[in-house]
């Protein structure tokens, strides 16, 4: 089907990585597994695929070292797979640049929501004002050094073009469709990460340091017990 999303899954568990493509085709995805990390890249760099799906502790090159090498390449989304909640893991994981990650065992209908939420952030942010919504402001913004254009989706720092993943995207016009005002991370969780229930504040965490390493560390202030805002 020439519409289906292309999964790239790496994992090194044979029944994981078997039962989880299954799954994954089941439910309209089309899937290329590989059980280690230098094959991942390689499969990464042949099909570019929609999205990859990588487990962090794979053979070769770890999932947090394939994830970065995916990311000097591209912005495709990525979600990491942890058979552990550890910090360091999760952490680790995002700063290389995953969109996302869901902790082994994982329910199949949770990880398949999941790639479908990440993936309709990432249309919409290759899909200019037609693919963003929820209120956020269109046309050209300017927060003193800051500009962004809402319709074209492009970022400028000091008239330099900024590179965002479509995650750190959707955060940006989160805040900029309310500067000044304080958004908890609960909030940002839903409405970025399109979380219906509680999720791991980390993420956000994350991605806003991410987001202040290229668009100025005082751009975003943060308000200690409530939460973060973008300053006017």
């Amino acid at each position: 089907m020439a519409d289906q999303n292309h999964v790239l899954f790496v994992e090194d568990d044979d029944v994981i990585r078997e039962a989880t493509q299954l799954a994954l085709e089941r439910d309209g995805f089309a899937v290329t597994a590989m059980p280690d990390g230098l094959s991942g890249l390689e499969a990464f760099r042949a099909d570019r695929p929609d999205i990859a799906l990588l487990d962090v502790m794979v053979p070769g090159l770890d999932g947090v070292s394939l994830c970065r090498s995916i990311r000097d390449e591209s912005m495709v989304p990525v979600i990491m797979l942890s058979a552990r909640a550890d910090a360091i893991d999760v952490v680790l994981g995002l700063e290389a640049g995953a969109d996302d990650y869901v902790t082994k065992p994982f329910d199949g209908a949770v990880l398949v929501a999941r790639i479908r939420a990440v993936l309709r952030r990432f249309d919409r942010a290759n899909g200019g004002r037609e693919g963003a919504e929820d209120g956020a402001p269109a046309g050209a913004l300017a927060f003193g050094e800051l500009e962004i254009d809402t319709v074209g989706m492009e970022v400028r720092r000091a008239g330099v073009p900024v590179a965002l993943t479509p995650t750190e995207m959707r955060l940006l016009l989160e805040f900029s469709s309310a500067p000044g005002t304080v958004l908890s991370r609960d909030r940002l969780l839903e409405r970025v990460w399109e979380y219906g229930w509680g999720g791991d504040t980390r993420v956000v965490d994350v991605h806003v340091q991410r987001l202040r390493g290229k668009i100025g560390q005082d751009r975003i202030e943060t308000v200690r017990g409530f939460g973060y805002k973008l300053k006017a």
